[in-house]
């Protein structure tokens, strides 16, 4: 199947899936597409006992795409400018001390908690894998989305302090959360232990240095969008700082998440306000607001689809009931202690650890990561436990946010 085939067919089931969810469902509609993808794929799966042919088109397909290379290293750069470009800077450094204490210290301490409670928790479970694993999963599933949490919290009524707390954190997590992926990962593949002064070398290498990159690639595009007046152009500048950034970030080794994050916070602050007119600025919109939901429909149909390639048993169903809770366990207690300590500095809107417990969504980045282990018995196992966190975290946590704001408010 050709490059083109597998694009037309995906586009194709998102646009039908869309209008199936829009007139009949009339759910968020990345949660919409998931859910239709889901239940498309276990259609193809009972067909598939009467007729297997039926399930291998779709089975082939998503082995083409590889979901993990297909997001990491392309639609990822996208979607995370997209996000970044209509959020406040202001509004982030108000928030900058929480943010970097979950987005930093929040996800270390939410890895080791998920590392120990899911090694034991499999050990019981007659699943046992080694306890590096188990960190390897606590370091996946442990950043929240940002493209779960920006595409649902768009239809959620959020308070602003505390949409800028969630959005904030997700935008940064997932690439301190895939650095210490990163680190755990050498130590597996690698077969021996690695030094704390290597681990730092390594965290300052890929976050600060994306951080750096980021910055610079920002500036260099804020500076030819001030030279032009011409929004087709300066779209296309756009186009070349995600893609070129991301690129040039992953060939040195830095964290391509954090460069284009930082990129896009500078375009789409400074950048909008002093080097775009309004003609630009409504065209740069509209631009990237459909790229986004066409990305976005097409991620979250592929994590719906994505259930016919992996690998389920009964005690890895078992496992996945149980991962829910063992991360949403770790989230409270990682969104606690920093809330905690900062206390003595601030003071936090009601129910703030309750809200970004729940609201902290988990989504294609957990299952690309997943994907990205070494094959073998405990990738299988990761992997079905992942998938499970990640169907349950936009289901029902992303459908049950609305509401679950509201009951909260009610109680002040």
């Amino acid at each position: 199947m050709g490059l083109f085939e597998i694009i037309a067919i995906l586009l194709t089931l998102s646009a039908v899936f869309s209008f199936i969810n829009y007139r009949f469902l009339k759910l968020p509609n990345t949660i919409g597409l998931m859910l239709i993808g889901l239940l498309f794929s276990f259609l193809l799966i009972a067909i598939s006992w009467f007729f297997p042919a039926s399930r291998q088109w779709a089975v082939e397909m998503l082995i083409q795409i590889d979901f993990d290379e297909t997001l990491l290293h392309g639609m990822l750069s996208f979607l995370l400018f997209a996000g970044a470009l209509h959020v406040n800077i202001n509004d982030l450094r108000q928030q900058y001390r929480i943010i970097l204490g979950l987005a930093t210290a929040g996800v270390v301490l939410s890895t080791f908690i998920i590392g120990i409670l899911s090694w034991g928790m499999l050990d019981l479970l007659g699943l046992k894998i080694s306890f590096i694993y188990c960190l390897l999963f606590g370091a996946l599933i442990s950043p929240t989305d940002p493209i779960a949490v920006l595409g649902i919290l768009k239809k959620a009524d959020t308070p602003k302090s505390l949409e800028t707390k969630i959005i904030g954190e997700s935008l940064f997590n997932d690439g301190v959360g895939v650095v210490i992926f990163l680190i755990i990962l050498e130590v597996v593949t690698s077969g021996h232990d690695i030094s704390a002064a290597r681990v730092f070398m390594l965290f300052v290498q890929e976050a600060i240095g994306g951080g750096l990159l980021g910055l610079c690639a920002g500036m260099v595009s804020y500076w030819m969008l001030k030279q032009v007046d011409n929004y087709q152009v300066e779209i296309l500048i756009t186009l070349g700082l995600v893609t070129g950034g991301y690129a040039l970030a992953d060939a040195m080794h830095l964290s391509a998440p954090i460069a284009i994050v930082v990129a896009g916070l500078l375009i789409g602050n400074h950048g909008r306000s002093f080097a775009m007119s309004e003609n630009t600025r409504e065209n740069l919109d509209t631009f990237w607001e459909l790229a986004d939901e066409v990305l976005n429909a097409v991620l979250f149909l592929l994590i719906g689809l994505e259930v016919m390639v992996l690998s389920f048993s009964w005690m890895s169903l078992a496992a996945a009931l149980l991962g829910i809770v063992v991360v949403l366990s770790a989230r409270l207690v990682s969104v606690s202690v920093p809330i905690h300590l900062l206390k003595r500095l601030r003071t936090f809107s009601p129910h703030v650890v309750k809200i970004l417990t729940w609201g902290g969504l988990r989504g294609g980045i957990s299952i690309a990561l997943a994907l990205s282990l070494p094959a073998g018995r405990e990738r299988d196992v990761l992997l079905a436990i992942t998938y499970g966190v990640v169907v349950f975290s936009i289901l029902v946590q992303g459908l049950s946010i609305g509401p679950f704001l509201e009951m909260l408010e009610e109680k002040k």
